[in-house]
C-alpha cells in the first residue's frame, strides 16, 4: 500500500476557530486527512464525523472471554485435576470462585481492548510516525489535507478555503 505524501496544512491558534473551520472545510468539499491538536477539543469527533469507537465491543467480547476461561478453569482445577472437599463443599462452589473469575475478566478485557486498539490504529513498534508541524505539540492545531484525495480541487481553492476559514498560516508538507 502506497502511503500518501503530499499535504496542505492548515495552522490554527485556537480550538473554536478549528472547530468552526473544520465545519466550513468538510461543507466545501475538501477532504480532511486527519486534525492534530495539543490537547482534546470537545467535540472535535462529531464535526470530523468519525463513528462511535467499537472498542467497547472488543472489550465486552474478551471480558466474557476472560469470564469464561476462569470458571472452567476453576471448574477443571476442582473437580478433575485436583479435586477436594473443603468444609464439606460441592466441588462447584460458585461464590468462592468470584474473585479470581473479576480479576481474569478485568485481565483479558483490558488486554484485549489494547491489542485492539494498537492494531486498529496501526501502531508498531517499529512505526515512523509522521510530525506534521512540531507545534502540534505545544500550543498550535493542525489540520492536514491529501492532496492525492483532493485531486478534483485545485490547491490554491483550498489554500484559499483554508485561509478564509481562519487559518494563520497554510503550509504544503511532504513526505519520503
Amino acid at each position: 500500500m502506497e502511503r500518501d505524501t503530499n499535504f496542505i496544512l492548515g495552522v490554527y491558534d485556537d480550538e473554536d476557530v478549528l472547530l468552526h473551520a473544520i465545519k466550513k472545510v468538510r461543507s466545501s468539499g475538501v477532504k480532511i486527512h486527519e486534525v492534530y491538536s495539543p490537547y482534546p477539543v470537545h467535540g472535535i469527533d462529531d464535526v470530523l464525523g468519525y463513528k462511535r469507537s467499537k472498542l467497547p465491543i472488543a472489550a465486552f467480547l474478551f471480558g466474557m472471554l476472560g469470564t469464561s476461561l476462569a470458571l472452567t478453569m476453576q471448574f477443571y482445577m476442582m473437580r478433575f485435576d485436583w479435586p477436594m472437599i473443603i468444609g464439606g463443599k460441592d466441588f462447584a462452589a460458585v461464590p468462592d470462585f468470584i474473585p479470581v473469575t473479576f480479576e481474569m475478566t478485568v485481565l483479558l478485557a483490558a488486554f484485549g481492548m489494547v491489542g485492539v486498539f494498537m492494531i486498529s490504529s496501526n501502531l508498531k513498534p517499529w512505526a515512523q510516525p509522521r510530525i506534521f508541524d512540531v507545534r502540534i505539540t505545544d500550543d498550535k492545531h493542525v489540520m492536514a489535507i491529501d492532496i492525492a484525495n483532493n485531486s478534483s480541487m485545485d490547491l490554491e481553492k483550498i489554500q484559499e478555503i483554508l485561509k478564509s476559514s481562519g487559518a494563520s498560516e497554510v503550509n504544503k508538507k511532504s513526505f519520503e
